[in-house]
């Protein structure tokens, strides 16, 4: 999957929220849209698989179908097959850490949509920087949901950190 429309992100978020909190948001794909304002629509097809449409600072969406290739919620691993204007995989990886937790995301992809792929050279800077845009914006507003996840949780007696 090399060449100039290859991309490969990697990028962890600390998060003050309890590992198995940060999990149940991360595996809820069809609730995106609530806190990561990039997701523009986010939908589920069936039990393991959704479809997203993400736009950035950039004046394009990309449409993306995510299908679940790897669930493990013991190693705190949540990993998507991608299709669509995006061909390849992400993954979240979900630690315990003082404090809160460390989710990592991984990303590598291939743009199949035509006008990225004429592009690719010239406009790399752009892509990995409305990529890095959406990436602070989303971390950001799991930041906030999760806060709002964990005081509504103490509020109805949920208690523990899921695995």
């Amino acid at each position: 999957m090399r060449g100039a429309n290859h991309y490969r992100f990697a990028e962890g978020w600390e998060l003050a929220a309890a590992a198995g909190d940060v999990l149940a948001v991360l595996e809820d794909v069809a609730r995106y849209q609530e806190w990561w304002p990039e997701i523009r629509r986010a939908r589920r097809l069936d039990d393991r698989r959704g479809e997203l449409t993400v736009r950035s600072l950039l004046p394009y969406d990309l449409v993306l179908t995510v299908e679940e290739s790897r669930r493990d919620l013991a190693a705190g691993v949540l990993e998507a097959a991608m299709t669509g204007d995006l061909v390849g995989w992400s993954r979240w990886t979900v630690t315990s850490r003082p404090g809160g937790s460390l989710a990592l995301f991984e990303e590598e992809v291939r743009a199949t949509r035509p006008l990225m792929r004429r592009l690719a050279l010239p406009a790399r800077p752009l892509f990995t920087a409305n990529h890095a845009l959406m990436m602070r914006s989303g971390c950001r507003g799991l930041r906030t949901y999760l806060a709002g996840y964990a005081a509504g949780r103490a509020a109805s007696g949920a208690a523990g950190d899921r695995p």
